[in-house]
């Protein structure tokens, strides 16, 4: 096992009622679960995603902590939130990196693997 790993889950949701395709609006929710799969305590300090969609566009959003919390996880905890991204065109990708503290001082980044937004039905 690693010191200081998290392990990132992502669940998505395209939002309709929010999205308005006629004006090239895709609305879309993720549930992230932050799991510390790691042997020693850590805070997730900031975030820093890469959301791109279909036409290629990039948005790159860097911020502290997640909906306005850093928590502190002990080994075997985890944390769960939910938030959401506006996109141009019915289909993205969202990927980025959590950067952590563990209790010991180590600084060390947790990859959010790649994921995608997509309307219901449109991948094949």
């Amino acid at each position: 096992m690693a010191a200081y790993e998290m392990t990132v889950t992502v669940r998505t949701q395209y939002l309709e009622d929010q999205s308005n395709p006629d004006a090239s609006q895709y609305v879309f929710a993720y549930a992230v679960t932050i799991k510390n799969t790691g042997s020693v305590t850590a805070q997730l300090i900031s975030r820093h995603w890469l959301i791109t969609d279909a036409d290629e566009q990039v948005q790159e959003v860097r911020g502290l902590g997640v909906v306005g919390h850093q928590p502190l996880l002990a080994p075997g905890e985890q944390f769960e939130y939910t938030s959401g991204t506006s996109l141009s065109a019915p289909q993205g990708t969202m990927r980025g990196k959590y950067f952590c503290v563990a209790e010991d001082g180590e600084q060390f980044e947790s990859k959010i693997p790649e994921f995608v937004l997509s309307l219901p039905r449109t991948l094949h």
